[in-house]
């Protein structure tokens, strides 16, 4: 019996390094032998030999494709949660992300009852150019596809928009109950790394940054230097929910921040000799207060930025602690159109503090999960770190934390709200986007003479109407929440507001919004003022 466990638990592992040798030494081995031996001589590996005489000698046909894809996921699961297989598919709009464009139309768009409606239009993009406008609902996609009423699938739909640079899509859309044809050019579109920048007070900057990029080292250092134009002195930087991305960019980021031949960041694995990553020039705010926002969101590029900020005490961390993504990934190609994101080492911030938190006979849920269980601990100890690990001191004498993601300097308590099950499950739903978008499409010529977010912020009224919509809209989801208390009503109305807010006037309308009582940056104005 236990040789059969053993047996179960080790084949799939075995068969799965087979294919991932097999995709890439090739599966042609060499025909021509003098032994006469089906697969000849030489430097022929068992693993090769297993693999061609499984593709060439198996009783029943086999989708090499499929199986191999469920046996390298199969093998990567026992390495740790980060090493992952890129499907062909997948690997241009994810490489997109990073590289910081893609070509298509300029739109976002959400699925109100299978009716996909625009929710944003690019600014001098190509759909603004051709006339698309917030609210309209796209029918058709070049006369002959339609995706009104259908259960087409957001990937879909997304391909149907994108293309090569100047070539054309024409959609048939619903605006005001009147169907209209647009012709649309297709463009490169820029994907920001920064949501937005804006002085929160008369000397303190914001900038948020969303991902690490390929451009956001330069985009940051445009609104920095902005920003500083406009009379900044002291500055918070936005990390929370940003799971990382590239490291050379928070890297350079850094830069700014420290004095010349400072340790950032160093990295070492097993096949990894250590390298070091430190500060090579004079940067652009060394002297400022500066204040890095960060929670369990908060990830690898992310933490390399914060790790390296609060060991040299150049910054105040504020916030709840990071997820603790501390390995290095480095992508290689396959030959089948597919890549290979593979764990090669590890980050350690300055001090040498281990990053990565412990993933070891944890499965994925549990792994992901652990960011919040951290934080609830954290909360309740906040003024007794008796619970953590590993402590360091900054050159300044301050004490920090290892055993897993940043620890901030000052934690800043999640909201004690207990919102109901019904209003969690509210916003599983698309209804408050729903509601969002017919408050700002009804007010849309007051809104007009609302000239900025403050403005807006200050003169708009969520009226008990605009509730009762919310119930009548979640009730038809089977969703009641009629019972609701007037905390709970607060709250869902004041995120509706920074939707409206958003589409009024992008992201930097949602943040200026947001912010105006988001605990953590409150708790920042405090402390720098």
């Amino acid at each position: 019996m236990l040789a059969k466990e053993k047996k179960q638990v080790w084949l799939p592992i075995a068969f799965a390094v087979v294919m991932i040798f097999g995709m890439y030494i090739g599966y042609n081995l060499k025909s021509n032998s003098t032994t006469g031996s089906f697969l000849g001589k030489g430097n022929t590996s068992p693993v090769q030999e297993v693999l061609s005489l499984v593709q060439n000698k198996y009783v029943d046909p086999i989708k090499m494709d499929s199986i191999s894809e469920l046996t390298i996921n199969e093998l990567l699961s026992h390495l740790d949660p980060h090493s992952l297989y890129i499907p062909p598919v997948n690997v241009q709009e994810i490489n997109d992300e990073l590289i910081g464009n893609f070509q298509g139309i300029g739109i976002e768009f959400q699925k109100f009852d299978d009716t996909v409606t625009v929710i944003n239009v690019l600014k001098n993009g190509p759909s603004e150019k051709a006339g698309l406008q917030i609210g309209d609902k796209i029918i058709s996609v070049n006369d002959s596809i339609k995706i009104a009423g259908t259960h087409i699938t957001t990937e879909k739909i997304r391909n149907y928009f994108r293309g090569k640079a100047d070539s054309k899509v024409l959609v048939t859309i619903l605006r005001n109950n009147e169907e209209k044809k647009i012709t649309i050019s297709r463009g490169i579109i820029p994907i920001s790394t920064i949501d937005a920048t804006y002085m929160i007070e008369p000397i303190i900057g914001y900038i948020k940054i969303n991902k690490f990029g390929e451009k956001t080292y330069e985009e940051f250092m445009e609104n920095l230097e902005r920003l500083q134009k406009q009379g900044m002195k002291n500055l918070i930087v936005d990390l929370r929910e940003n799971s990382g991305g590239l490291m050379n960019e928070s890297v350079d980021i850094a830069d700014e921040f420290l004095s010349e031949n400072k340790l950032i960041v160093y990295t070492e694995g097993n096949k990894s000799p250590r390298y070091e990553y430190k500060t090579k020039r004079d940067g652009l705010f060394e002297e400022g207060k500066l204040i890095i926002l960060v929670d369990e969101g908060s990830a690898s590029a992310s933490e390399v930025l914060a790790g390296a900020l609060q060991d040299w005490d150049r910054a105040i961390i504020v916030g709840r602690r990071t997820f603790g993504k501390g390995l290095v990934q480095q992508q290689f190609s396959l030959s089948n159109g597919a890549a290979l994101r593979l764990t090669i080492a590890r980050y350690y911030t300055p001090l040498g503090r281990n990053i990565q938190k412990n993933y070891t006979n944890k499965t994925i849920e549990e792994y992901r999960r652990d960011a919040l269980n951290s934080n609830e601990v954290d909360e309740e100890n906040h003024n007794d770190s008796s619970h953590l690990q590993h402590i360091y001191k900054t050159p300044k004498g301050k004490i920090v934390y290892g055993g897993g993601g940043i620890l901030p300097d000052i934690i800043v308590k999640e909201d004690s709200l207990k919102l109901s099950k019904n209003i969690l499950h509210l916003y599983n739903t698309n209804i408050l986007n729903k509601v969002a978008l017919q408050i700002y499409l009804n007010n849309k010529t007051t809104f007009e003479k609302l000239k900025t977010p403050e403005a807006f912020y200050n003169n708009f009224v969520l009226t008990e109407s605009i509730w009762k919509n919310i119930e009548i809209l979640a009730l038809q989801s089977s969703i009641p929440i009629t019972n609701t208390t007037k905390e709970e009503r607060n709250y869902v109305l004041s995120d509706i507001q920074k939707i409206v807010a958003k589409y009024l006037f992008g992201n930097v309308g949602f943040y200026k919004v947001s912010n105006k009582s988001d605990k953590m940056v409150l708790k920042s104005l405090e402390l720098l003022n």
